[in-house]
């Protein structure tokens, strides 16, 4: 690796603490909430926000703009924590977290928060509503990118794989997915919920340029969004993540059910404490 990745990737290591942080943060607002999620996508997050996207933080609606889609609406915590950190959404906002009046429901949705593209909560939408997003950017002739989060457990919906073969189709070269497989959902295990391995293998049959990589690794993140925006087939790609719950917070990476976590209040100054050890660690 050169002196400047190495450095780019430090610089991307700040972000995804942040993110991180910011998502603590607002979980102490509320004493709970989809804390594992958050910790464990703030590296994906950090590379999509401060690597691979354009957009432009005063004007959320630009239309040259990149897309990013959030399908698993309960991960508004997360993205809710790139944004601020991005500038979209002013940090003063963090403190009001599923209160109220706020503009960063306990949700993802569009019609309140700058930034957020798609309202979230029914699961499986989201691969589908960025198929239908690109064809309309191909149309108006954007060379604008989709990028779609969803999850491992919504791998259960009939609706993804609908999507999954018209992206195909349809050759959406535009159209970056990125799936976290955390094997967690509500439920139980995802995988023992609805077995969906070989992924790598089956996405590639269905038509997709696929990469399956560490999602907590930055190099192999920032490696597998540059190989998918550089791919030469016309075809969508997909980035298969490999995350831990709760990562960089070892007490809660180590809780058994951490699909929605309850944090007792003083353990947020602990989580706070260990994500910081990490980081200079």
């Amino acid at each position: 690796m050169t002196t400047t990745a190495i450095g780019h990737n430090t610089h991307l290591a700040e972000r995804a603490y942040r993110i991180r942080r910011n998502a603590l943060l607002m979980g102490e607002v509320q004493g709970q909430g989809y804390i594992g999620q958050a910790l464990d996508i703030a590296d994906v997050l950090a590379v999509s926000y401060f690597h691979a996207m354009r957009y432009r933080p005063a004007e959320p609606e630009w239309e040259g703009r990149d897309r990013f889609m959030l399908s698993n609406g309960h991960y508004a915590i997360a993205l809710y924590a790139a944004l601020i950190e991005a500038g979209i959404i002013p940090q003063e906002e963090l403190e009001t977290y599923g209160s109220d009046d706020s503009r960063l429901p306990m949700s993802g949705m569009a019609s309140y928060t700058p930034g957020m593209e798609m309202s979230g909560g029914s699961l499986g939408l989201g691969l589908s509503l960025a198929v239908g997003r690109c064809l309309g950017l191909k149309r108006k002739g954007s060379d604008a990118r989709v990028y779609t989060l969803f999850s491992d457990g919504e791998l259960d919906e009939g609706s993804v794989w609908e999507a999954i073969l018209s992206a195909a189709h349809w050759k959406l070269d535009n159209l970056i997915a990125i799936v976290d497989v955390n094997n967690q959902q509500a439920d139980g295990p995802s995988t023992q919920v609805m077995a969906f391995e070989p992924l790598t293998d089956k996405l590639a049959a269905f038509g997709w340029f696929v990469q399956r990589v560490d999602g907590n690794d930055l190099d192999a993140v920032v490696a597998a969004f540059d190989a998918a925006k550089s791919c030469p087939d016309p075809k969508p790609r997909m980035i298969v993540c490999d995350t831990k719950m709760g990562k960089g917070v070892p007490f809660l990476e180590a809780r058994e059910k951490n699909h929605f976590i309850r944090v007792d209040a003083h353990e947020w100054q602990l989580a706070l404490d260990a994500l910081d050890a990490g980081r200079t660690a």
